[in-house]
């Protein structure tokens, strides 16, 4: 049976793992398995990433070079741009994008690219498992369909399933070997292979009855981030027209031992997951003809801070006497959230296009982002000195990155507009800051 041998070849680590798509999941679980004794081949479609892996750089921030070199220089660890390299393998992740088309409907565009090249090269004996973010029903409704078409049997043949990927980047505390592992499968068979697949590298893995309801598990868990941002956004500009503080009643409200956890607003959401996720389950939700209001109302609300944190700064502007057009802002931090290089979806891009429209003059300081594109052109950080901060109408925290000198930040500036509460323990130049 070869359900049994595939189990048998995974525990004693016989099995040769492969993984489509070397991102920042793709590249971490890549690395586990290779670290726990597995030969494992990694497939990208960028050839640049392939050629930084087999000479042992990282180009993810979780993964240092230190920790990549000697897996590849041991053979642990390989990359190629060729799917050939599916016909050995007995285990394939799938580790895709999943963005959002234009019309907001999910894009399978990557899932199907990835399944239909499984399909090309699959045999008996091998497990497949999606960790691309996706609604529910795609494992089933997509996937399966495509292997199937191979005339190879599921459950018995070959084996299907979907375990959502719980990466937070940047995280020191949580990596992808101590964050529990949800794994659901199209049979009982697939579920057993694929919660002996990932046992060999992962602390705790839990089998759910289906591949539906492991997809909706993760979209459950950013829709719940993304509901409570809404509200604490909401909450932020409900405060500032009672003129008062919403940090300082967050701050309050967080001592509550039970029933409450703390959230903060901020100037927008970013990220691949949190824009993105719910609407998945909203467009999946429509088609069944349910109205998913919680997750429009979240989205509309967070999609609109952005303009939000422009208008206030106008505000601030006029009240020192000057217009928005012709003023200098530098944006203080342009990645999605705080000590990562990702502005995927970032706040900050469509702040700055907001003010590019308005007439203003933009700059901007990130640590961990050298340059980045906008529609019209690449703007590229520039060096956070005291004349470049003195030369500056407003600067505007957007990204509360842990190693900026804020101290530096208020002394030099004229005003501070800060979006992210990362000046909540300066005393001095109170007056030169005002927050969201």
């Amino acid at each position: 049976m070869f359900r049994d041998k595939l189990i048998k070849k995974i525990s004693s680590k016989k099995a040769m793992i492969g993984v489509i798509g070397l991102g920042y999941v793709g590249l971490p679980l890549a690395l586990e398995f290779a670290k726990a004794g597995f030969k494992v081949i990694g497939i990208d479609v960028d050839k640049e990433r392939v050629n930084k892996i087999n000479s042992g750089h990282s180009y993810v921030l979780d993964i240092s070079n230190e920790e990549l070199f000697p897996l590849v220089r041991d053979s642990f660890l390989k990359a190629t741009t060729e799917y050939s390299a599916l016909r050995k393998l007995d285990a394939v992740i799938i580790c895709v994008p999943t963005p959002l088309r234009k019309t907001k409907e999910p894009d399978m565009s990557y899932i199907i690219d990835a399944s239909e090249a499984v399909a090309k090269h699959l045999r008996r004996g091998q497990v497949i498992v999606l960790e691309s973010t996706t609604y529910p029903g795609t494992t089933d409704e997509v996937i399966l369909p495509i292997l199937t078409k191979t005339g190879l049997s599921i459950g018995e043949d070959f084996f299907l399933g979907f375990s959502p990927e719980r990466i937070d980047p940047g995280n020191k505390i949580y990596k992808t070997k101590n964050i529990p592992k949800v794994v659901g499968g199209i049979t009982p068979n697939c579920v057993d292979v694929i919660d002996c697949l990932y046992s060999q590298i992962i602390e705790q893995v839990i089998p759910v009855s289906s591949t539906e309801v492991a997809e909706m598990v993760k979209l459950l868990e950013n829709t719940f981030r993304s509901i409570n941002i809404g509200l604490v956004n909401e909450l932020a500009l409900m405060c500032d027209k009672l003129n008062i503080d919403v940090w300082e009643v967050i701050e309050a409200a967080k001592t509550k031992p039970f029933g409450f956890i703390p959230f903060y607003p901020g100037p927008g959401w970013g990220g691949h997951c949190i824009p993105i996720d719910p609407i998945y389950l909203a467009w999946k939700a429509r088609i069944h003809g349910f109205e998913p209001r919680f997750i429009d109302l979240s989205t509309q609300i967070n999609s609109s801070m952005p303009t939000y944190v422009v208008e206030r700064t106008v505000r601030a502007l006029n009240n020192f006497g000057k217009a928005v057009k012709g003023s200098k802002i530098l944006i203080v931090g342009v990645a999605y959230k705080k000590d990562v290089t990702d502005t995927r979806e970032s706040p900050a891009l469509e702040i700055i296009q907001l003010f590019k429209e308005r007439g203003a003059s933009i700059s901007f300081y990130d640590p961990f982002v050298p340059k980045i594109k906008l529609d019209s052109g690449t703007l590229k950080s520039i060096k956070l000195t005291a004349s470049a901060l003195k030369d500056k109408d407003c600067v505007l925290i957007v990204t509360d990155h842990s190693i900026i000198d804020y101290e530096f930040i208020v002394d030099k500036a004229k005003f501070v507009f800060d979006t992210r509460n990362a000046l909540r323990h300066i005393t001095v130049n109170r007056h030169k800051i005002e927050r969201l």
